[in-house]
């Protein structure tokens, strides 16, 4: 018996001895600082990777990544339009939890910004363009283009990008008001609400998240889609929310960033005040954090070397968010290359950070000729062959065995929906759809009836959902004996099943979900009531007054009973007008707005073609799209948190040299348009330092915009534009409002 052991020693030393190990660059990591009981890991790094912008998993653990090597090669921004970018698949083949290999999975691309593994392949971006491959032994084949015009607004900064696949099974995009899904081999395109600038994410119900440049935590309070349906109808209150007023960061040294000039970006020891490029969310949802940290959105803030930590709360009608520390930060670095600008959650349940490690982020178009010098100054122009991958993970959790999901039986996959990583849920979920094995459906029918794993039961839903596996007598049956979270889902899928014939179950159902007195249910009522209404007036309306009533003082609620009301407006306008305690209410005051949309046939910009067919072969039409549009949207109503409209506005209406200034040197706030009061923080930077934007340009993007948003189509020649070039502000930065009517008058 011992010779057998000492055998057994012997030769298990043998196979161990004989595993390959391979030699990985070691980085220093002393100028990073991460949140007592984590540590911080360097997983990937050069010479293996370059610039990365957006990474993915598959389910042996191996990481794709997208590298954007052609962004800000120096100052002036050349080379932008070379095809030196890839998608790379990177692997730990020695297994000691630090890449060692890269394989090149496709070459020559131009500033490839975003992918996804999904359906058995890889969707990705290349500016315009969304295309899709199949992977063969990791080569692609049978490549499809999805959308030629997925990416045609903007510059790299503000292009769509994301490529997030949600709960609901549609891929959704920041920079985007589209979601994309496919379905039996074909393509499906939907508008969808426009969110964020860069990076996209979900929590465990599937309502979004996401930010832009100054606020570094925006999102929806409802599902995507229940405030849209209404054509005629915009959404200002539940969708697009400042989910927390609080953008203070807390470097740990005096960062370089593009509008330090400005009185108040930096305080008095030149440290950044606040967010200036918050980019990348992430809600977590790895099951390997401790518990406190379950769904907290992890943020991206470049500029100062950090990521933020924000805790959710949840309200069941609302959400909110609140900074988890004042004075410090979850991960902080004094290395001015670290610039982390997207996070993921991993199949081990730790969170990714994609650190691109360029000097400069800053994109040349709107680079101040402050930042500009600094750069110079410091160098920052230098660091450009580098890209990374940091891992951080919790202290007390032994790494984690990651299962090749694509081993797994069907019965295997589902018990997987049940998983605490949140990547591993979502995954199954996915090969469940794809493998459309109707032998697990009645194992997916009873999961998604046990309210024991409110978790697996949304997941195990929308895995019915996906292989048409439902019927409106099941989801009645959910609604019924589900949670709120359950039952919320179950109401919005009902909608698959709306007619004559269920409207007395409906009503029946409806009845019992309101007596309940859950707010949550009753938000996601009043978004579907309008829907039902089509069928029975009679039996819905008085159901949609009253929770308007209720909820009064919601105008959240309000929007989501107009969303699904697109059809019955009308007659539900009459009822109003003529009910003495409703006549006044705000349901009635967007109802009549949304009728006056409709009238004039303006519908969501979501949902118009006009402005992207309108003088489409001007140049005026192109350069406002590739550099306007991007904050101020391609209808002209502006972008919430990020620019005001230019529909109405005065500076298009009246006088057009102020428009001239501020193209060419800039505005900031506060700022009054259209009624409205824009902030100290919201500020547009000039182009006159665009080297690509000549006199002419600048014209040409006066005569569209005054022609698309105003009654008055006007313009300024070429020459004025040359003069105006030399007309500053007092400090020779961006203008004042003030300063604009002393310039030129009111």
């Amino acid at each position: 018996m011992r010779l057998s052991f000492s055998l057994f020693l012997s030769l298990s030393f043998i196979v161990i001895s004989c595993k390959p190990s391979f030699h990985e660059p070691q980085i220093f990591l002393g100028d990073y600082r991460v949140e007592e009981g984590f540590e911080l890991d360097m997983v990937a790094s050069e010479p293996l990777l370059k610039a990365p912008v957006a990474i993915d998993f598959d389910s042996k653990g191996r990481i794709w990544v997208a590298e954007m090597a052609g962004f800000m090669l120096n100052l002036e921004g050349d080379g932008e339009d070379l095809p030196n970018g890839s998608i790379k698949i990177l692997e730990d083949r020695d297994e000691d939890g630090i890449m060692d290999h890269a394989k090149t999975f496709l070459d020559s691309l131009v500033m490839p910004r975003a992918l996804a593994l999904v359906y058995d392949g890889l969707l990705y971006v290349e500016s315009p363009n969304l295309w899709f491959v199949e992977i063969d032994n990791d080569k692609p084949v049978n490549r499809v283009l999805v959308d030629s015009l997925y990416a045609t607004v903007g510059n790299p900064e503000h292009q769509p990008n994301g490529l997030m696949m949600n709960l609901d099974n549609w891929i959704y995009n920041a920079k985007s008001n589209y979601r994309y899904q496919r379905k039996d081999g074909v393509w499906h395109k939907e508008p969808t609400t426009s969110r964020g600038q860069w990076g996209i994410s979900h929590d465990n119900f599937g309502r979004l998240y996401y930010n832009n440049n100054s606020t570094q935590l925006m999102g929806d309070h409802l599902l995507p889609n229940r405030l849209v349906r209404n054509k005629y109808f915009v959404p200002k209150k539940g969708v697009d929310v400042e989910l927390t007023k609080d953008n203070r960061v807390y470097p740990l040294h005096r960062a370089s960033v593009n509008r330090g000039y400005q009185e108040g970006v930096l305080n008095q020891d030149s440290i950044l005040v606040n967010v200036t490029a918050a980019c990348g969310p992430l809600v977590y949802r790895g099951g390997t954090f401790p518990v406190g940290y379950d769904q907290n959105v992890f943020v991206c803030v470049p500029e100062a070397n950090l990521i933020k930590r924000n805790i959710l709360s949840f309200h069941g009608n609302r959400v909110e968010a609140e900074q988890a520390w004042q004075g410090k930060e979850f991960l902080a670095s004094t290395d001015e290359g670290f610039r982390p600008v997207n996070l993921s959650t991993g199949p081990d349940g730790n969170m990714y950070v994609v650190d691109m490690h360029r000097g400069v982020i800053q994109h040349y178009a709107f680079l101040s000729p402050y930042l500009k010098k600094l750069s110079a100054e410091k160098k920052l122009d230098t660091i450009l062959d580098y890209g990374r991958i940091l891992r951080v993970r919790n202290k007390d959790n032994k790494a984690r065995k990651i299962t090749d999901l694509n081993t797994l039986s069907a019965s295997q996959l589902v018990a997987s929906l049940k998983d605490s990583n949140g990547w591993i849920r979502d995954r199954a979920q996915q090969y469940l759809i794809n493998k459309n094995d109707k032998s697990v459906l009645p194992e997916l029918k009873k999961m998604a009836l046990d309210n024991e794993s409110p978790l697996a039961q949304l997941h195990a839903l929308y895995v019915l959902k996906g292989v048409d596996a439902l019927s409106f007598n099941f989801l009645v049956q959910l609604a019924q004996s589900g949670g709120p979270e359950a039952a919320s889902h179950a109401i919005v899928l009902m909608e698959d099943y709306v007619s004559k014939k269920n409207v007395a179950q409906a009503q029946i159902l409806f009845t019992e979900l309101l007596g309940r007195k859950e707010p949550m249910l009753d938000l996601y009522l009043s978004s579907t009531l309008g829907i039902w209404a089509k069928y029975d007036q009679e039996v819905f309306f008085p159901y949609i007054y009253g929770l308007s009533h209720k909820y009064k003082d919601d105008i959240v609620v309000q929007e989501a009973i107009l969303s699904g009301a697109e059809k019955v407006m009308p007659a539900m306008k009459v009822q109003l007008d003529g009910t003495e305690n409703l006549k006044d209410t705000d349901l009635n005051l967007l109802m009549a707005a949304s009728l006056e949309r409709k009238e004039k046939d303006n519908p969501n910009y979501i949902y118009s073609t006009k402005i992207a067919r309108a003088d489409s072969r001007t140049n005026g039409a192109i350069l406002f799209r590739q550099i306007c549009a991007s904050c101020h949207s391609t209808s002209g109503e502006g972008i919430r948190g990020l620019a005001p409209p230019l529909v109405g506005s005065k500076y298009i209406t009246n006088h057009l040299e102020q428009l001239g200034l501020i193209i060419l040197h800039g505005l900031k706030g506060p700022l009054l348009i259209n009624g409205e009061i824009y902030d100290k923080d919201h500020q547009m930077p000039g182009l006159k330092y665009n080297k690509d934007l000549s006199d002419k340009d600048i014209s040409d993007i006066i005569s569209y915009v005054t022609n698309a948003f105003s009654t008055d189509s006007k313009g300024l020649e070429p020459e004025k534009i040359k003069e105006l070039r030399g007309v500053m502000s007092k400090d020779s930065m961006e203008y004042t409002e003030k300063e604009l009517n002393e310039q030129i008058g009111k």
